[in-house]
């Protein structure tokens, strides 16, 4: 039987292993300019070059950005979000709310099974945080209230692979909402339907929660026509 040689990683590797660990466990928090190289060199025990090398490949990879004469700093969580924001970048208006579709229609489903006591305080806290945003008329307000329902009902599906792909499509995702709040005004987002979709999930409907789902994401898709 043949025996595949283990890998190794080189210096360069390690270094980066690292860093990325330092990013995803947001010791480096996105946003975030990194230590300066000397204090690098000296934490890692490596060369300039080789602390250079791995910046280069972090850069490569979208977690870091390198600013000339500001320094390098962090820009996406993880090497998946970074790949997803560069592909979704090339993609429209519509495509990304398709994804966004298979993804909080999934999302529901799962919530409505699995929501518990905690995930039901959190979704109501949203929810009327939602109404108060439309009351008054702030649709700036309103989308980030929206947004962060939503975020709410995906981490109530309890599926840690779900809510790392919807985490990681934040950004885009915030802006299709922000470009369909350009397009209409905050009261066609219609909160009748986001109420429905909560009480479903806390009545454990799933039924009920995806037919929400596929009702406000086909009133989005109509406004877009």
């Amino acid at each position: 039987m043949d025996i595949s040689k283990t890998n190794r990683l080189s210096l360069v590797e390690q270094i980066v292993s690292q860093m990325e660990t330092l990013i995803e466990s947001n010791s480096w928090p996105v946003g975030s300019r990194i230590p300066p190289e000397l204090e690098l060199m000296q934490q890692f025990d490596v060369s300039r070059n080789t602390l250079r090398e791995a910046i280069r490949a972090l850069v490569h990879a979208g977690l870091l950005q390198t600013k000339q004469g500001s320094g390098t700093f962090v820009c996406s969580s993880s090497v998946l979000g970074a790949a997803l924001e560069k592909r979704i970048q090339k993609a429209n208006l519509l495509e990304t709310l398709e994804v966004r579709h298979a993804l909080e229609r999934e999302a529901a489903q799962l919530a409505a099974m699995r929501r518990d006591k905690e995930d039901i305080n959190r979704l109501q806290e949203k929810l009327k945080a939602c109404q108060i945003a439309a009351e008054q008329g702030n649709s700036k307000l309103y989308v980030e209230a929206d947004f962060e329902l939503h975020k709410s009902i995906v981490e109530a599906s309890h599926n840690s692979i779900l809510i790392d792909l919807y985490e990681h499509m934040t950004i885009p995702l915030q802006t299709s909402i922000q470009n369909l709040a350009d397009i209409t005004t905050h009261t066609d987002f219609h909160i009748g339907i986001h109420e429905k979709l909560i009480e479903a999930i806390l009545e454990q409907n799933s039924s009920q929660a995806t037919d929400s789902v596929n009702e406000y994401i086909a009133q989005f898709k109509e406004t877009l026509k």
